[in-house]
């Protein structure tokens, strides 16, 4: 499979993107060899534009330590990849697809207004908008002065 391919799922509906599956099996793989303990528990991972895949793992710390969505951010950044079109989060454990929380959907639409996140349990993935996740969403860059 190439970068840029993806296969559907039954579940798709008409107008919605097709499942990554190269997306989620990168990051399930790095839950898999590198998910250790209870400091990191969930693995990401995001396609940017160009087709680069950029995988993450989140650092649990009891005063709020960054999702693995968020340390993606990070790590896309310092891979020159500025420009994320899908995203996905994986649980250890073979837990599977899990969603992004409510912090890491408003981050994620203010960085990436148009990114796809998979979410779905199973044989039931689907790829929806991150502003889909988010009804009634406030979107910061409507509130900044030009």
């Amino acid at each position: 499979m190439s970068a840029n391919d993806s296969v559907s799922d039954e579940t798709q509906q008409p107008g919605q993107a097709a499942v990554d599956r190269e997306l989620v099996e990168a990051a399930l793989e790095v839950a898999r060899t590198y998910a250790r303990g209870d400091n990191h528990t969930v693995a990401a991972a995001g396609r940017n534009a160009d087709g680069r895949i950029v995988t993450a793992l989140n650092a649990y710390h009891f005063t709020g330590g960054p999702c693995a969505e968020l340390v993606l951010i990070g790590a896309a950044a310092g891979q020159g990849a500025y420009e994320l079109t899908t995203v996905v989060a994986v649980g250890d454990g073979e837990r599977g697809v899990i969603p992004p929380c409510g912090r890491c959907r408003q981050v994620l639409l203010d960085y990436f207004p148009e990114v796809r996140i998979i979410v779905g349990h199973g044989s039931e993935l689907r790829t929806v908008r991150v502003l889909d996740l988010l009804p009634e969403a406030y979107i910061w860059a409507d509130h900044q002065d030009d």
